[in-house]
């Protein structure tokens, strides 16, 4: 039996060894868990478990969405992408949505960061304030 410290230890090595460029090499990452599993050493359970949560991670990290009350132009599209790439680095999944109740303005999800500056979400910062 290992400790969860080891296999967090074990889970980052080979989370490490699965990066090209910065980047996450998803085939390689999905190859080396199969390995790890057909290989079954010791703590194995606990090593794919600290590794699963690591990929996911970065995997949600990777994906981001942009929502805005109309639709952006072709060039907004374009300038949002490369803002995300300068702060977060490339992105696999970048949608861009258009929800029209947000009334004006935008919210963009990146992981688990959520930079809101709609005016519905205004609205509810205001109403939130108010009633403290």
């Amino acid at each position: 039996m290992i400790t969860p410290k080891q296999a967090e230890r074990q889970a980052k090595a080979l989370f490490r060894a699965c990066r090209r460029d910065g980047m996450l090499d998803q085939d390689l990452a999905a190859r080396t868990a199969e390995a790890v599993a057909a290989a079954r050493p010791r703590g194995y359970l606990a090593i794919l478990g600290a590794y699963a949560r690591l990929v996911k991670l970065e995997l949600e990290r990777c994906a981001a969405r942009v929502e805005s009350a109309v639709a952006l132009t072709d060039e907004e599209q374009r300038q949002f992408t490369e803002l995300l790439k300068r702060r977060y680095g490339a992105c696999r999944q970048l949608t861009f949505a258009v929800v029209p109740g947000l009334i004006g303005g935008l919210r963009i999800h990146v992981g688990s960061d959520e930079y809101d500056n709609s005016v519905c979400g205004r609205l509810d910062r205001l109403l939130e304030r108010l009633s403290h």
